[in-house]
C-alpha cells in the first residue's frame, strides 16, 4: 500500500531569515473501520499498511481471540469506494467457527483518535479485559546493558519516521538476545502496538513469553493493557509512564521501565531488571 506518507508544499519559516516553500513528506492518518462477520465493531484513526495485523491484535488486545488460529482471514469490503475506487479504509474479518462473536458492549460506534485509543470510553472497567495469559510467573530477567540498546534499535528501523518525524513506532524484542522480531509504526501508538500483537498472533507466537515490548512514546494504560492481553512481561518506554499503567502493571506482575535513554531508565513496576543497588 503507497499511502503511509504523502507530499506537501510547506514554508519553512526562520526568524530572522528569509523563509522558503519546500515539498514535505506528511504521515498519513485515515480511519480504518473494523468489522467482523460484516458487522461493524470499531473505527480506528490510522496510517496504512499492516491493517490485517492491526485488527488482528486489536481483537488480541480486547479479548475477541487470543490465538492466531482464531483469526481466519481478513478482506477490504469490495464495496467501500470512492470514485468507483476502493478505498482500502474497510476491513471485515472472519473468526473460527467456535470463537463467540464480539460482546456488542465491545462496539465503537464513534472514532477512535490517533492520539488516545481510550478516550470515549465509558470507565476503565470497560478496558480491563480478563487476559488469557498470565504473565507474573514469566522467568525472563533482562540484563540493563541489553535493555539500553532497544531505543536505537528502534530508531533506527523507524523508516517512515526518517521522512516524516510524525509517526510512533513498537517494537517487540527477545528479552535474552536483544533481537528485534518486528517493529510497526503508525500515526497511533496504541495502533502500533495492536500491529506488533497482531503479527505475532498471526505466527501463532502467543503468549509472548520473554520478550520486551519498546514503546517510542509514553507508556499509558492501555499500552500496559495490551501488553497484558499479550502476554508480554516487560513493557519499556522512551518516555513517562502514567499512574493507572503503573498500577496495572504492579497489579498483574509485568515489569515497567520508563525515561529508557542513553545508559539510565527508571524501573517502576516489577523485578525483571538485573539492577546492581547501591549498598
Amino acid at each position: 500500500m503507497s499511502r503511509i506518507t504523502v507530499r506537501r508544499k510547506v514554508t519553512r519559516l526562520t526568524v530572522g531569515a528569509t523563509s522558503s516553500v519546500k515539498e514535505d513528506f506528511l504521515a498519513v492518518e485515515e480511519p480504518l473501520e473494523i468489522r467482523v462477520g460484516g458487522r461493524a465493531l470499531a473505527v480506528t484513526m490510522r496510517t496504512p499498511g499492516n491493517d490485517y495485523d492491526l485488527a488482528a491484535g486489536f481483537l488480541v488486545s480486547e479479548g475477541v481471540i487470543s490465538r492466531g488460529d482464531q483469526f481466519v482471514a481478513a478482506r477490504y469490503c469490495a464495496d467501500a469506494t470512492v470514485a468507483d475506487q476502493n478505498t482500502y479504509n474497510v476491513l471485515d474479518v472472519t473468526l473460527a467457527a467456535d470463537v463467540p462473536p464480539p460482546d456488542p458492549s465491545l462496539e465503537r460506534n464513534f472514532y477512535t483518535t490517533s492520539s488516545c485509543g481510550v478516550c470515549g470510553k465509558a470507565s476503565i472497567e470497560m478496558v480491563s479485559t480478563q487476559s488469557a495469559y498470565e504473565v507474573a510467573d514469566d522467568p525472563v530477567r533482562i540484563d540493563p546493558e541489553v535493555l539500553i540498546t532497544f531505543p536505537e534499535k528502534l530508531r533506527a528501523e523507524q523508516a517512515v519516521f526518517e521522512k516524516t518525524g510524525g509517526l510512533h513506532a513498537a517494537g517487540l524484542f527477545d528479552g535474552v538476545t536483544g533481537k528485534l522480531l518486528v517493529l510497526r509504526e503508525d500515526v497511533g501508538r496504541h495502533n502500533a502496538v495492536d500491529k506488533v500483537i497482531g503479527w505475532a498472533a498471526k505466527e501463532n507466537l502467543l503468549p509472548l513469553r520473554g520478550t520486551v515490548l519498546m514503546v517510542s512514546g509514553r507508556a499509558s494504560f492501555e499500552l500496559t493493557q495490551k501488553a497484558k492481553m499479550a502476554g508480554i512481561p516487560v513493557l519499556a518506554a522512551v518516555s513517562a509512564p502514567s499512574s493507572l499503567a503503573v498500577e496495572l502493571a504492579a497489579e498483574v506482575g509485568m515489569t515497567l521501565v520508563g525515561f529508557l535513554r542513553g545508559n539510565s531508565m527508571v524501573i517502576y513496576a516489577g523485578d525483571r531488571i538485573q539492577a546492581l543497588t547501591a549498598g
